[in-house]
């Protein structure tokens, strides 16, 4: 069946230019000019799609996000199922169905369209990354070192394995991050396992870097970017108080491969992925959200999926997405960000 609710405009409130190009006095409201911070600015948001069904399908549930090669949108249900998404509108265009080899649903979480249109999607069941036609045939599935496993198979623990998933600018290399720390490792430091490919080849398990997240956060999306370097969203929630949503640029450059260290704690020599804060997504102006649950800032909720969606003179237009849960007290809302990041300093040597 077709959408049953119209679809809302999109929350405006477009930010000026300068927001994002000056940093301005220490004590400058954030909220001028729709900035979050001195490098983030808040577009806008839209509820159009909260709870609402296409084709039989609920629409939510949302885990990821990806651009087709025809410039739409790809969104991630983790309840098994793909939607296409109309980029200007958000309106649905498509659904296709996931499965895993024997046909059980996936707890589908991270996903990347390749440059041939196929679909590479984790699940964090097992967990697992696998290649999927466009119309939902399985092709083949990646290795996964033993470690990252759900426990008893590894040290994994169920519901907190590979959640996001990022392709590199050239094709060849992917990277899948834990959402928390496996057994033996410190809190809060999570893996990065990366896979390589050659021309024609199959991907192949590469080198792996450990991340530290902020106290009682988890990483739910990662997004590389054109020079190497990832936006990695951090997300918790608080019983009665709300979410905790921050954006970070983070620097793989330097850190330790991490592939055969067995555990990571007492390792002072383990150079981990440096990062700095880009934005807490609470600074941002609410712009007349509402929230159905206690909020720190109405405008949050449980932001899970991300994805670049373009460059204007030095600016990333970033999507981000929730996970509603299929709650009542929750929402589907995306939020459209404008992200200005450094230009990287040269290494030495």
């Amino acid at each position: 069946m077709r959408l049953r609710t119209v679809l809302a405009t999109l929350t405006a409130g477009l930010a000026a230019a300068a927001c994002l190009t000056a940093a301005g006095p220490a004590n400058a409201d954030p909220r001028v000019n729709n900035a979050c911070s001195p490098t983030v600015s808040l577009d806008g948001f839209s509820d159009a799609l909260d709870k609402t069904t296409y084709d039989g399908t609920f629409v939510g549930n949302f885990s990821a996000l990806a651009l087709d090669r025809d410039g739409s949108l790809a969104a991630l249900s983790d309840r098994s199922a793909l939607f296409g998404l109309d980029a200007r509108t958000l309106a649905p265009k498509s659904v296709v169905p996931l499965a895993d080899e024997n046909g059980a649903a996936l707890d589908s979480e991270g996903l990347v369209v390749d440059g041939d249109g196929t679909r590479l999607i984790t699940s964090e069941t097992e967990p697992s990354v696998r290649r999927y036609s466009a119309d939902g045939r399985i092709l083949d599935r990646l290795p996964v070192p033993p470690s990252l496993l759900v426990a008893p198979a590894g040290r994994a623990t169920t519901n907190q394995t590979f959640e996001g998933l990022t392709l590199f600018p050239g094709g060849r290399t992917l990277l899948a991050s834990m959402e928390y720390a496996i057994s033996g490792d410190t809190a809060g430091i999570v893996r990065f396992q990366t896979w390589t490919r050659t021309k024609g080849a199959p991907f192949r398990l590469a080198a792996q870097y450990a991340y530290r997240t902020d106290t009682g956060l988890g990483v739910p999306e990662v997004q590389a970017l054109p020079d190497g370097r990832l936006l990695v969203l951090e997300r918790g929630f608080t019983t009665g108080v709300g979410n905790t949503v921050r954006l970070y640029l983070a620097d793989p450059r330097h850190a330790t491969d991490t592939g055969t260290i067995d555990t990571l704690t007492g390792r002072p020599d383990v150079h981990l992925i440096r990062k700095t804060l880009l934005t807490d997504l609470v600074t941002c102006p609410s712009l007349g959200a509402t929230a159905k649950q206690p909020q720190p800032n109405p405008l949050l909720d449980n932001i899970e999926g991300m994805v670049v969606t373009g460059s204007s003179k030095g600016r990333l237009k970033v999507l981000l997405v929730s996970d509603d849960n299929q709650n009542a007290v929750q929402t589907t809302r995306f939020y459209f960000l404008r992200v200005r990041v450094a230009t990287p300093s040269v290494a030495a040597g």
